[in-house]
């Protein structure tokens, strides 16, 4: 068994790219319009993973964008996304700076949650030991739901 890909709609395809392209960092690998299904599907990979995603179709994100309007609600019922990262507070900072509210902070310099525009949980994991407390994280409430 070997994981392809998680599928997750965006009701506005632009929002959802900007949060997981320009703010988290994903990178486009493949992009597929169905003028008979009105839909597009973009295929994305963590910059660590483009490599892979573009030889083997994996690891990816699926986002699905129909085309005719659709109300999604149940994100949280999904539960989230996980990606680990180099220096989770500069991730944090970087995602604050660009308007997305950190659900969950990073207090203990290991884990943090974000939302996208659709309401899908990410959660950030900090690569190999746990950073030291840090503020403004270290004090920083949670914000939301993740």
């Amino acid at each position: 068994m070997k994981f392809l890909h998680t599928m997750i709609r965006a009701s506005n395809l632009d929002d959802t790219l900007d949060f997981f392209c320009n703010k988290l960092g994903l990178q486009e690998v493949n992009r597929y319009d169905s003028d008979a299904g009105r839909f597009t599907l973009v295929f994305l990979a963590a910059p660590q993973d483009v490599e892979r995603a573009r030889e083997d179709q994996a690891p990816l994100v699926e986002i699905t964008y129909n085309w005719d309007p659709e109300a999604y609600d149940g994100g949280r019922n999904f539960g989230h996304l996980a990606y680990r990262v180099d220096d989770i507070y500069a991730i944090c900072q970087q995602l604050m700076d660009s308007g997305v509210t950190i659900n969950r902070p990073p207090r203990d310099g290991r884990m943090a949650f974000v939302r996208s525009p659709d309401g899908i949980s990410v959660e950030l994991l900090q690569a190999g030991e746990a950073m030291a407390p840090a503020e403004p994280w270290a004090s920083m409430e949670n914000t939301g739901t993740w």
